[in-house]
């Protein structure tokens, strides 16, 4: 399975060192680390909407056909290397992947073998004509950030809202390593989800502790 969220080798060690960190810090020291990051996310977040676009305004799609696009890929599988998806195959080929070869240096080839979880919900949006809404890019901070800097984030679980998550419970959006769709809010602690380059590399539907989530990005689909 493609892992999570990074797309170069050196947001892979960045990341690993920031969960170490996280991982030891306790008491004040945390919650300033907490802080700092939150500063930096609200800092960063008009440049993330310039880049990726704004998500103004509502598009002639509904939650409902967003998931119905999502479930019916679930079982398309990476191949050995963690490529071969038509997922990855299309982010390279897009305009947005120029614009993050850009960002993150590498070429638009290394999409083609790099986690895709996110890259599977930008294609949702892409073949459902959501993607204003839904968003586009590789790195699922990014993702994130793009939704919290057009005020479409939240802590609420809505069918059809795009979900990330942190493993170690991290509610900083700098600590996201996966995204996926919500499916509904099963009132028991859990979320059941739509996700891409989750199991063995798969989609899957799958059910999730809220614990793990670190926010909502809000599409304003179509009632």
């Amino acid at each position: 399975m493609a892992k999570h969220a990074m797309m170069t080798t050196s947001q892979i060690a960045k990341l690993a060192l920031g969960a170490t960190i996280a991982a030891s810090a306790l008491g004040a020291t945390a919650a300033v680390s907490a802080a700092t990051a939150n500063r930096t996310d609200a800092q960063t977040a008009a440049q993330q909407s310039a880049a990726q676009g704004s998500a103004q305004g509502r598009v002639n799609v509904t939650a409902a056909q967003v998931l119905a696009t999502a479930r019916a890929q679930v079982g398309t599988s990476e191949d050995a290397n963690g490529g071969g998806t038509k997922f990855q195959k299309w982010y390279a080929d897009s305009q947005r992947a120029a614009e993050t070869v850009a960002r993150d240096g590498g070429s638009r080839q290394d999409y083609l073998n790099a986690a895709w979880c996110s890259m599977f919900v930008s294609w949702v949006g892409e073949q459902t004509g959501a993607r204003p809404q839904v968003g586009w890019d590789a790195y699922t901070v990014t993702h994130a950030k793009w939704f919290a800097a057009n005020d479409r984030w939240g802590t609420e679980a809505k069918p059809g809202a795009v979900v990330f998550f942190s493993w170690s419970g991290s509610k900083s959006l700098s600590d996201i390593q996966h995204v996926g769709f919500v499916v509904k809010d099963n009132g028991d602690g859990t979320i059941s989800t739509i996700e891409g380059n989750t199991g063995n590399g798969k989609v899957e539907e799958r059910v999730r502790p809220t614990s793990q989530v670190v926010g909502y990005g809000y599409p304003s689909y179509a009632a």
